[in-house]
């Protein structure tokens, strides 16, 4: 296996070991949600110390957790949204080439940037122990602060994967099994 494609693949796992982890929480959110409805329409008592607004707020953790943690990986299965009209016209190496100048002047950039940037952001909540601003809500809200500039950190990731891929694919060393999972469409 090529080095770009043995990095890229090393990436790729990171990735989806992370998103497979937290997609778990797409599950205890569907649970917090049912209860929710539950106690809420049927009148019945909350337990686990769950007032409503502590439940709704775990919803919204639930939430974050599953879109933060599975972001990088749901762009690296070419999930997220293409306009193709005028790309698919194009010669492969061609688009590989649009794909490399991608991930080099917006993904990773943005991705580096609004990482570094996000990490103050962090910091000043868990310096203040900054809690819900409701009185009866989740505390320690930098927790789930702190899971922005981890999905950014993944999807630089995931930019450095896609790009080492893209790479391999223009210089010809990309097999063709991973043409499509790579450049997204019908290639």
């Amino acid at each position: 296996m090529h080095p770009l494609l043995r990095t890229s693949t090393m990436l790729d796992t990171i990735i989806d070991r992370v998103a497979m982890v937290f997609v778990w929480s797409s599950i205890l959110l569907m649970l917090a949600v049912i209860y929710d409805v539950i106690t809420r329409y049927f009148g019945l008592p909350r337990g686990f110390g769950l007032n409503a607004t502590k439940l709704q707020e775990s919803e919204y953790w639930f939430h974050t957790l599953l879109f933060s943690f599975t972001l990088a990986w749901a762009y690296r299965r070419q999930a997220h949204v293409r306009i193709d009209l005028i790309r698919d016209r194009l010669p492969l190496k061609v688009k590989f080439l649009i794909e490399i100048l991608g991930c080099l002047l917006f993904l990773i950039p943005y991705a580096v940037i609004t990482f570094y940037f996000t990490l103050d952001y962090v910091e000043h909540s868990f310096a203040q122990q900054e809690v819900s601003k409701s009185g009866v809500g989740l505390p320690h809200t930098w927790i789930i602060k702190s899971t922005i500039p981890l999905m950014f950190l993944l999807l630089a990731i995931a930019g450095v994967s896609q790009l080492l891929k893209s790479v391999a694919g223009f210089i010809g060393v990309l097999p063709d099994n991973q043409v499509t999972s790579t450049l997204g469409g019908d290639n």
